[in-house]
Formats: structure tokens, sequence, C-alpha cells
């Protein structure tokens, strides 16, 4: 079921951008007078699963769900329509328009999909706000895993600074280390202040594993709260209520601990020790294959989050700004991705990896979240220099502009097919990432 729902959101929320990329230009098209002979959501080959012509306009919904296209008169683009470029030109076609409207047109998509991210945004702060942990409500410290122990970090360390400068948002220290090229992060151990240098050899590996910082819980109370479908402690006879206090007899301090020991027992019988009201109660459970007792933790508030609420009308320059770093940030990792020391091209993901990110349950909040900020990524990835993508066609449309040459159709439909191929390459390799991570777990 969590798979089905990441599938959903991920193929409703490509969708919709698809459709603000495609409008973008439509509406630019028809502005200056252009005709649009195709809106599709999906590619349309080898036929549409819908399609209703409007006007001069075929609207359909193909069956390939790799996103969309607007097929506009007169120009060459990814249905590589030869005879219709054989023609003289008309009035209404894309090739007979000025230089300054063919680039408009082209832009129109980008433009679109970066206001919808920022409309996105302030309607989300206006609406739910920004709930965040700051670094100073880790009160327990932190929790790492052996990257963490390899670069200096130990569980219990507490965040200062990095760089000297103080940290408000938890969750944001490892992205911040890696996109600012941080060096130092200076935490607190038991009272004493401790310098951890961020070695270069280490980049590759939290690229991997940007998940090394953790804020690290204590164990009790551990009260359920539910239980999960075919849950081996329900089926055993444990009940909502029930505060789970050793497992084989075993006391445990931290959370993890816990964890840890469930992980290493899987399929395997234990005893599971109760409080229920002022009695201690055993019941012998065997754990899930995965290690799981299928309960679900009142976690109560040990550790306090901060949200800050915003007016529609304050909404508005904190979500545009928030759309700016998002896209400043994005932009950074270009440099990770070509820095030979970073390997950051093996964490290149497809499909997996991006419907990974939606969350396993329905969560509006969320969902137009990581729609605004895969909004901004197809806005930057469409502009990128390359024939095929709209940055190929608007940086033909700038050579025009500047030496007032004109690129021959023969030579924008070669550099078409090699646009396509390079795209082609890039899917495979992302996507091929994604299942050679798969099958290393």
């Amino acid at each position: 079921m969590t798979v089905l729902i990441k599938i959903i959101q991920l193929l409703l929320s490509l969708s919709i951008l698809v459709i603000v990329h495609e409008f973008g230009h439509f509406v630019l098209a028809r502005y200056f007078k252009t005709r649009v002979e195709k809106f599709y959501l999906f590619f349309d080959w080898p036929f549409a699963l819908f399609k209703h012509k409007w006007g001069e306009t075929e609207y359909g919904v193909g069956m390939i769900p790799l996103g969309g296209y607007v097929k506009i008169a007169g120009m060459i683009d990814e249905s590589m329509d030869r005879e219709q470029m054989k023609q003289p030109p008309q009035p209404y076609e894309f090739r007979s328009k000025k230089a300054w409207q063919r680039l408009l047109i082209m832009l129109g998509g980008v433009i679109f999909n970066f206001i919808f991210a920022l409309m996105i945004y302030v309607c989300v702060l206006s609406i739910w706000g920004e709930t965040y942990l700051p670094a100073a409500n880790v009160k327990y410290g932190i929790l790492t895993d052996s990257t963490g122990y390899a670069m200096g970090f130990r569980n219990g360390d507490k965040i200062i600074s990095v760089d000297g400068a103080p940290v408000d948002n938890f969750y944001t220290i490892i992205p911040d280390v890696l996109l600012n090229d941080r060096k130092v992060i200076t935490v607190d151990r038991q009272g004493t202040r401790v310098d951890i240098p961020i070695a270069r050899e280490f980049i590759p590996r939290l690229l991997k594993n940007p998940d090394i910082l953790d804020a690290r819980i204590p164990f009790g109370p551990f009260v359920v709260s539910d239980f999960a479908d075919d849950s081996p402690a329900k089926n055993a006879g444990m009940a909502v209520g029930d505060e789970i206090v050793a497992l084989d007899s075993i006391p445990f301090v931290w959370y993890n601990e816990f964890q840890g020991y469930l992980a290493s027992h899987k399929g395997t019988p234990m005893t599971v020790t109760v409080k229920r009201g002022n009695e201690l109660v055993d019941f012998k459970v065997r754990t899930t294959e995965a290690g799981f007792l299928g309960v679900l933790r009142e976690a109560g508030n040990v550790l306090q989050l901060s949200t800050k609420h915003y007016s529609f009308f304050q909404a508005i320059p904190a979500g545009i700004s928030k759309g700016w770093k998002t896209t400043r940030d994005y932009l950074k990792q270009f440099r990770l991705i070509f820095a030979k020391h970073t390997k950051a091209y093996e964490s290149l993901g497809g499909f997996i990896a991006i419907g990974n990110i939606f969350p396993g349950i329905w969560n509006w909040q969320a969902f137009w979240n990581l729609t605004a900020f895969l909004s901004l990524i197809l806005a930057v990835m469409n502009i990128l220099p390359i024939p095929a993508l709209d940055g190929g066609h608007v940086m033909f449309l700038i050579f025009e502009v500047v030496t007032g040459k004109k690129p021959s159709d023969k030579f924008m439909e070669y550099a078409q097919i090699v646009g396509m191929i390079l795209l082609f390459a890039l899917l495979i390799f992302a996507n091929g990432n994604d299942i050679l991570k798969l099958i290393r777990k």
C-alpha cells in the first residue's frame, strides 16, 4: 500500500507540473498568434488514450507517462515533423515569428513552473506555516552512524555551530555542509567544545547517505498508541496503553538501542515485558522478517518542534524567498555532480528515487512542498542548454538575436536528434542507478 501511495503521488505531481509547463508554452504561443496543433499530457505514441479537438488544438492524454508536450506549428521539436517544415512558412507558424517572440514562447514553460512553485510555497506557508526542529532543542544530543563516527562525531554530541555560525534548523546541517563547502562543525561533548573538521574524503559518503546525523531520543516511556496491520504484538495479546519496558529482560536507555536489538532478532521469538496498570506482564512475540513488533509509539513531546506561522501577506515574501533559496541550492548541486572528488554522479536517480521522496502516507503539506520542489527542478533542468530541451532552443535563439543569423532548419533538426540521444542516455543512466541500488540492498 505504501508503494502504491508513493506512485500515485508521483504521477499526480508530475502530471500537474507537465500541464503547468506546457500551458506556459501554450499561453505565450497563443499570445503571439502562433498555432498550437496539439496539447498532450503524456506521449501519444503509439496512440492516445483520450483526445478531443477544440478549435485549432487537439487536446489529449497519451499512453506513455513520461511527460507531455505541445506541438507548435512550424517548429522543430520532438515530433520531428519534417513534412511541415518543407512547406512555405505561414504567418501563424513559430518560424515566422520574430526572434524575441520565439524566445519568450520557449521560456514560457520554465517561467510558469517557477511562478507555480512560488505560488505553492506562499500557499503552504500561509496554511500550515513552517515546522522544523531547532538544533537547540536536540536536548539528548545526536545519533550518528559509522560514517559519522569516522568523521569524528559521537552519539550524544550537541551541535553548537557550523563554521562558527549558530545552527537554527537541525536537519539543514548536512545539506549546508555539502552545498556551501563548510569546513568545521563544533559540538558540545559532555561539557567540552570539540571541533570536527569536514574532510574532503567524506563528501562522497555524505552524498550517498546525508542522514548521518539524527536526533537521539530516550527509549521510555514507550506507550503503545496503535498497532500495524497483522501486528505480532497485537496477536500475542498486547493492548493499546501498554508500556514496553524491556525485551528479553533487557531494559533500554535509548530508542536506537531498542531498534538495534529488534534488527538483530528478525523473525525470532522474544519476551516483551510491558507495564499494564501497576503490573508487569510478559508476552511471547515473534518479530516479523523485517524485525518489527508491529506497534506504534505514543511519542509525546520528546523533541519540541517549532512552527513559524504566516499570514497570507507575510507568506508572499517568505514563499518567494524560499523558492529562490531552493533554486540556488539546487544549482549548487551541479557543482557537486561535476566535481571529480564527490562522485555525485553515482547518486543520480530516476523515477524510483523521485518517487521515494514522497511519504508512504498521504500528507497534503508534504505533497505540495515536494511538488513545488519538483517544479523548480523541472524549470532548471529544462533551461539547460541541451538541444531537445527548452534551453537548447533558447541558446540558439539568443545566438540569433545577438548575431542576426538564424540556424538552418537542417541544423536544428540534427541538433534535436543529438539532444534526444543525450536525454535518453541520461534517463537510462539515472534509472540504471536506481536499479543498481535496489540490487545492492
